[in-house]
């Protein structure tokens, strides 16, 4: 890279909610930098972001003090706020939180202290008040979450790219990355285009391990992909507004839910499969050297050797609407099979340690003239703008070292 010039002194590989929130962020602490984004779709949001259940998460599941708490719970109030500033589709609607059997009742009241440890409003419930908020679902005992919302973030994705002022490129799929510590960052595109920057961001999403190897870096983790199934209810009016079982601990996933949407439909999902690709949104989708990677993974294995019985039932429930309409009707209990409309999937970057442990925190990580966003699922659509700005942080903090150089 020796005389040449820098196409940008910031370059984010990743169009995504967290990739843009970034280039966002950059903009409002250091305006005048130069950002480049490269993003290998067509257009922005096309994956994770742009295919989640739209809900704003409160922040009660998450460990206090971890990023995913903090950034949650800061990040649900400033996503309502930039909706209401740039008249995107968003309401508030509080959900419940419904134990249905006396073993998840203790679940429950530990849910009620973390959401309190966390800064949340969390309201107790008996099935007489539940009934108030949700005459369908049945329950013994539930808590509602005020801060809980919904919004379109594929919107909010489209809005952040226009005020970042950064250049996006799309259709720019990254395929080499010659990270020199003492000059920059040069990355290849299939198209053969060369961007030269100062400091690379990777917020790849799906595909982030894969471009920090691609940096040199060896990122301890390895995205490992679970496809999220939804239906969409074909008699909406028996949901009001958003309802989820109470989680298991043991798992990272949240359980299938009912969401009320921006647009008046209510989805059903979503499960947790193994995808046979980082982009595998339903069984016919195969990619073998993904595929082998990821089975090449020791985590992987250790992975299902620790879960097999939890993804054994997942796996049924893909297979059969009428094992997943029979799991839906533990809340729902006026669902039937025929209620269940198949919509569209999504999947879910979840990194997993070498033995198998599933990283259950946001994992930023920086290494010379580049930052890592290493594991960013859910909810980190509704902590972007916080995220965003942590990012931008360490990018510009390296920035200013390099150019002290």
């Amino acid at each position: 890279m020796a005389g040449q010039a820098y196409d940008c002194d910031v370059l984010v590989v990743g169009g995504g909610i967290v990739g843009l929130s970034t280039a966002y962020a950059i903009s409002r602490a250091a305006p005048g930098t130069r950002v480049t984004v490269l993003e290998k779709e067509p257009g922005p949001a096309r994956h994770q972001t742009g295919r989640n259940s739209g809900v704003i998460h409160s922040g009660i599941y998450y460990r206090p003090g971890s990023l995913k708490a903090r950034y949650a719970v800061r990040g649900a109030a400033e996503m309502v706020k930039f909706c209401a500033e740039y008249d995107i589709p968003h309401a508030v609607t509080g959900k419940l939180i419904v134990a249905t059997a006396r073993d998840e009742l203790p679940r429950l009241h530990a849910l009620v202290q973390r959401g309190r440890e966390n800064g949340i409003t969390v309201r107790e419930l008996g099935a007489a008040q539940m009934a108030e908020y949700e005459p369908e679902i049945d329950g013994l005992a539930a808590i509602h979450v005020g801060t809980t919302g919904i919004c379109d973030f594929a919107a909010v994705a489209r809005r952040l790219a226009e005020a970042s002022g950064a250049e996006i490129r799309y259709g720019a799929r990254v395929v080499r990355v010659d990270r020199r510590p003492d000059r920059g960052v040069a990355v290849l595109t299939a198209a053969g285009d060369v961007v030269r920057g100062r400091i690379m961001v990777n917020c790849a999403g799906l595909h982030c391990d894969s471009i920090a190897r691609l940096t040199g870096d060896e990122p301890g983790a390895r995205i490992v992909p679970f496809r999220g199934e939804y239906y969409e209810l074909a008699r909406p009016d028996l949901v009001r507004g958003l309802v989820y079982p109470v989680p298991d601990p043991a798992f990272p996933f949240l359980g299938v839910h009912l969401t009320r949407g921006i647009d008046g439909s209510v989805h059903v999902g979503p499960n947790a499969v193994p995808a046979l690709a980082r982009e595998g949104y339903d069984w016919g989708t195969v990619r073998p050297r993904e595929l082998g990677a990821t089975l090449a993974w020791p985590g992987s294995w250790q992975l299902a050797r620790r879960h097999w019985r939890y993804g054994g039932g997942e796996l049924h429930r893909s297979l059969s609407r009428r094992a997943f309409a029979k799991a839906v009707r533990r809340l729902l209990p006026a669902v039937r099979e025929e209620d269940l409309v198949p919509a569209a999937a999504g999947v879910r970057a979840q990194a997993v340690l070498r033995d198998g442990t599933l990283a259950d925190d946001f994992l930023i990580r920086e290494t010379p003239r580049a930052v890592h966003v290493l594991n960013a699922p859910s909810p980190a659509a509704t902590a972007s703008l916080p995220i965003g700005r942590e990012v931008a942080r360490r990018a510009l903090t390296a920035l200013a070292a390099a150019e002290g150089r």
